[in-house]
């Protein structure tokens, strides 16, 4: 299944009043990442900084890095999918032209996740943002 853009995720979330109809949104796209391998599961594709596991699996397609990724846990893998919707398919260069942080504050998710889902949000974006800078460099 295509991973839907993160515009249109965003204009979901904002068609979407309620929390809970937001979470299991959240869930319904993390239900749509393709399963990593187990062999993918592992130390270097691990996330670290995240309360619940969480893997991310990036390639290089050209000039784009794609990404993938997976989490043991319903609403994190959502959150997953939805990092993965920011910059999967883009330039290393774009990737860091991206601002994450005022894209996610616009979906409102920081006073809506825990503490820990939000540090594990930072996390996977310093991981794929470190990976974009080393291969921008």
């Amino acid at each position: 299944m295509t991973q839907p853009a993160f515009d249109d995720i965003a204009a979901d979330f904002a068609f979407i009043d309620d929390w809970d109809e937001r979470y299991r949104y959240l869930i319904d796209l993390g239900g749509q990442l393709a399963p990593l391998s187990d062999t993918e599961r592992n130390e270097t594709n691990r996330v670290r900084g995240c309360a619940s596991q969480v893997w991310l699996v990036i390639e290089r397609d050209g000039d784009a890095l794609v990404l993938r990724g997976d989490s043991d846990a319903a609403i994190v893998k959502g959150l997953v999918g939805l990092i993965l919707s920011l910059y999967s398919g883009k330039t290393p260069g774009e990737i860091l032209g991206i601002d994450a942080e005022a894209k996610l504050k616009a979906l409102d998710l920081n006073d809506h996740i825990t503490p820990q889902r939000a540090n594990g949000v930072v996390s996977m974006i310093a991981k794929i943002r470190d990976t974009a800078e080393a291969i921008a460099n």
